[in-house]
């Protein structure tokens, strides 16, 4: 199976990258800005590297074509994510799993809704993140959406629980080993949230009126 990480800088990325070295055979294609300067390859014959940005084409098209499964770790960017989306279906390539954040349907109620507005609602990027999400679940590609709550880092917590499109978003925090395990998960099981867009939380913070760390 190849697997293509687009922007593999990211501490999601390296995270799911050190799994998929630990846990797979899988071919490995690590996409980013000075990728070279950036990252390094642990086995040449199932790693590569390929350097670019979300809005070159080129780069993109050699990195995805043949692809078993693509993840996307930020969709900030304004005319990337259009232009991913345009390189996989030109490509014939279909799963994409793409990290999102939470509140992109306005859904996040309660004291946390009210903390996370007032840190987070105002910023133009969240405008960003709801067009974006638009465009990939208006694709044709078979996607899954992690709405992703607050982050944090703690080695060895990988849990993780999931709430729908449609209900309250709930849980205040969820580890970046966590989202590293789920799309380990669905890389090794591509039915799993098809076409879905998941909330993405720690069990146990759904009751947190904001973040331990905060």
């Amino acid at each position: 199976m190849k697997i293509v990480i687009l922007g593999a800088a990211g501490q999601i990325s390296r995270m799911l990258t050190d799994n998929l070295r630990r846990e797979t055979d899988h071919e490995i294609v690590l996409f980013a800005r000075n990728a070279e300067r950036r990252l390094e390859i642990e086995d040449s014959g199932r790693e590569t590297l390929i350097d670019g940005d979300f809005n070159d084409t080129q780069a993109l098209e050699a990195a995805i074509s043949g692809a078993d499964i693509v993840y996307l770790n930020e969709m900030a960017d304004e005319t990337g994510t259009e232009n991913i989306i345009r390189v996989m279906e030109n490509s014939g390539v279909k799963r994409l799993v793409a990290a999102s954040v939470l509140d992109i349907y306005d859904d996040v109620a309660g004291e946390f809704g009210r903390w996370n507005d007032q840190m987070i609602g105002s910023l133009p990027v969240m405008q960003v993140y709801k067009e974006k999400a638009e465009s990939v679940e208006a694709s044709d590609l078979d996607y899954t959406l992690l709405r992703l709550t607050w982050l944090y880092n703690e080695p060895g917590n990988e849990a993780y629980s999931t709430t729908d499109k449609g209900e309250p978003f709930v849980g205040a925090q969820v580890t970046r080993n966590a989202v590293a395990r789920m799309v380990i998960d669905i890389i090794e099981d591509p039915s799993k949230y098809s076409r879905e867009s998941p909330g993405v939380y720690e069990p146990g913070s759904e009751h947190m009126d904001k973040p331990e760390f905060y």
